[in-house]
């Protein structure tokens, strides 16, 4: 069985304006996510690979730049309130059924891992309890444990995701006594934003109503708990590669590619 990756791609960015186009080694951003989720299937694991990778733009701009370097885009509208909205319509402008696979691979990860897209598409295949999978890797280091940038997750017996939070997770009360000054004894999660979905699901989170959690947080996944449903959580040994949030993160993936 195959999947379907999106790459859901807008321009209006805060801290980055017109990000998906950003030139990282005379290519556009987007296009080298595109690149690297079209090594889907070809590492000689023998997984499932991705049999299309599309990106879901909102300008006429990301659709001609994906277009000029053979990449599959389709344009969704403006004012989606977010990435899981604009993959919704994009399901709906592909005729996806609804139980296809779909990995939601993030626009502004230029460095992501083929493997890593692949193995969240098949943990989903594997678990039918579960309405999303996604990925994590362990915190090493204090900073990244008490950053609430880096979001943490805490899983069940079964490798599903009990809880998200920007908080530090699982708190470690005798540890803490003092204040956090070292990590758990049980290694904490950083979540990896990466998702799959069946494309039916997809079409239907956009109209469950936002959970209150979800808005304390800032965290969109949480509304897939907060009515229910599983969430499966693939666990790698190797943190992914940089994303691209500020312009110094631009910066620093520019550099990488030149090397």
């Amino acid at each position: 069985m195959s999947f379907t990756v999106l790459i859901p791609a807008r321009l209006a960015s805060t801290r980055l304006p017109n990000k998906p186009l950003a030139d990282l080694g005379g290519v556009p951003m987007v296009v080298r996510v595109a690149q690297r989720a079209l090594q889907s299937g070809t590492a000689g694991r023998g997984g499932m690979p991705a049999v299309r990778v599309v990106v879901a733009g909102d300008s006429a701009r990301i659709v001609a730049a994906c277009r000029a370097h053979g990449v599959e885009a389709v344009l969704t509208r403006a004012d989606h309130p977010s990435g899981s909205d604009r993959l919704a319509e994009a399901c709906d402008l592909l005729g996806l059924p609804d139980d296809d696979i779909v990995v939601n691979v993030q626009g502004d990860e230029p460095l992501i891992e083929p493997l890593l897209i692949d193995a969240v598409a098949e943990l989903l295949l594997q678990r039918p309890e579960a309405a999303m999978s996604t990925a994590a890797h362990a915190i090493d280091t204090l900073a990244d444990f008490v950053n609430p940038n880096v979001v943490k997750v805490v899983l069940d017996a079964q490798g599903l995701a009990l809880y998200f939070s920007r908080a530090p997770i699982p708190w470690w009360r005798d540890g803490a006594a003092q204040g956090v000054t070292q990590l758990p004894p049980v290694a904490p999660l950083r979540h990896i934003g990466i998702y799959g979905y069946r494309a039916g699901f997809l079409r239907e989170f956009p109209r469950l109503a936002a959970a209150p959690i979800e808005d304390a947080e800032a965290l969109e996944q949480l509304r897939a708990l907060w009515h229910g449903y599983r969430i499966a959580v693939h666990v790698t040994q190797h943190a992914p590669g940089p994303g691209v949030d500020t312009p110094q993160d631009l910066e620093r993936v520019r550099k990488l590619f030149a090397a």
